[in-house]
């Protein structure tokens, strides 16, 4: 296993301020206090599903596990600190001699969630633990939403290839997560070359309409492209009137022509225009992919469309409307101790309305019917229950400091297919409802 199936992760800066400042002025308080050793249990997990979603994608696993082993604050960073009074002497000195050394357990890249479910674990002292916070929360609630919305639209694509083409509609370093994610939740290729570099995703991209409109005529932009990049190539052909595009683009490239764009109009009835067009002009094999503005509904309106591929922006990097998960990350057991052999006492918060918790460290486990499918979420903190020993989420991913779980991203691609596969047919439906299984606690 070679270093670009893991991603590459040289010169990966610190995320030690990825940070909110009340999180540095805990552990300022907790050590003068004396607490900020006591052995701690953090989860991760969401109280409810983005509204109308059946399931939620677990994404940025990956991307965590990196930020977790690049968080330590450098001199540069310490000054800053120093300079803005954020903390006090002791707490810089212990700052700077600070490295994660806990645990985490956490539900594997690709696998779904619900609500409830304990996505993340991180054990260690308060201290350690209560730092790493905010870059949790920002990676997962970032990537599980762009992950989710990516497998809406690979369920709506119905095995058609999906093009992620997001980069110009976000952050840019937004943008590449967001192919990451992309790529986890159903996505086979993307046009963002730092995603393609940094994470060994498969990049695609041939021209836009202003490499049409340098050019003379359409039939001299075609041709230079052709020339350029083979016959194999897509032309884009809605700069000007579609039928005689088409018709000059078979001229140019022949019919052994790879494809063409549709990126403006009636992408339904144009797509079965241009599918006539082509087979009468003998490019049986050339295929039709449609771009603009699509999201999972626009997708699964064109499943009756002789469409080849999907390239989907900015409906996809913004979560297609639900662009975060709204999860979590609470304090949900502690010892009065440093001890991990002391006792752990569940903590939870107890607010009024729908923003409560359920104290104690958890495991959590998928309960199959008797076809195999997903009937319910099963969450405990006691002993775990005859017959759902094997059918636990929680892995291992970080010992005593130590990342032990890194896997190439095509594993987390995998894994979600599957995870998918496994929940009732209802789970598809792209109309709003409820989550397509219950969460249970036992």
């Amino acid at each position: 296993m070679n270093s670009a199936d893991l991603g590459r992760r040289v010169g990966v800066p610190s995320t030690a301020l990825f940070t909110d400042q009340y999180e540095l002025t805990m552990v300022q308080a907790a050590l003068k206090a004396g607490t900020a050793d006591r052995h701690s249990v953090f989860e991760a997990f969401t109280r409810r599903l983005p509204e109308g979603r059946r399931y939620g994608v677990v994404a940025g696993t990956g991307r965590l596990l990196d930020a977790v082993e690049n968080f330590h604050f450098d001199d540069e960073m310490l000054t800053f600190l120093r300079e803005r009074n954020v903390v006090d002497g002791p707490t810089l000195a212990w700052l700077a001699d600070f490295r994660f050394s806990g645990d985490v357990w956490g539900y594997p890249e690709g696998e779904v969630y619900f609500p409830g479910s304990p996505i993340l674990r991180v054990e260690g002292s308060f201290a350690e633990c209560v730092l790493l916070e905010t870059v949790i929360l920002s990676i997962l609630n970032h990537d599980s939403a762009i992950a989710a919305a990516a497998s809406r639209m690979s369920v709506a694509a119905g095995g058609r290839g999906l093009i992620e083409m997001g980069a110009r509609r976000t952050h840019e370093l937004s943008a590449v997560a967001s192919a990451r994610a992309a790529y986890v939740g159903g996505f086979d290729t993307t046009s963002d070359l730092a995603a393609g570099f940094r994470y060994n995703i498969p990049t695609v991209g041939t021209s836009a309409h202003a490499f049409t409109l340098l050019h003379d005529t359409e039939r001299d932009a075609f041709r230079a492209q052709v020339d350029s990049l083979g016959r194999g190539t897509t032309l884009l052909v809605d700069t000007y009137d579609v039928a005689e595009a088409v018709r000059t683009a078979v001229e140019v490239a022949g019919t052994g022509l790879g494809a063409v764009r549709i990126d403006s109009g009636d992408l339904l009835l144009v797509a079965h225009r241009v599918r006539q067009q082509l087979d009468e002009l003998g490019a049986t094999g050339t295929k039709i992919v449609v771009t603009s503005d699509l999201d999972e509904y626009a997708i699964a309106s064109l499943a009756a469309a002789p469409v080849n591929a999907y390239g989907v922006g900015t409906q996809l990097v913004t979560g297609s409307g639900q662009p975060t998960c709204s999860m979590v990350y609470k304090l949900v057991a502690r010892a009065v101790s440093a001890d991990p052999a002391e006792p752990l006492q569940p903590v939870a918060k107890k607010s009024l309305g729908a923003k409560s918790s359920v104290g104690g460290r958890k495991w959590a486990a998928r309960r199959l019917d008797e076809y195999g499918v997903a009937e319910a979420e099963v969450i405990g903190t006691g002993p775990v229950p005859y017959g759902l020993a094997d059918r636990q989420l929680l892995t291992e991913l970080v010992r005593g400091g130590e990342v032990v779980a890194r896997e190439p991203l095509d594993a987390a691609r995998q894994r979600h297919i599957a995870a998918r596969q496994g929940l009732p047919m209802s789970a598809m439906q792209l109309s709003k409802g409820e989550p397509v299984i219950p969460t249970e606690y036992v």
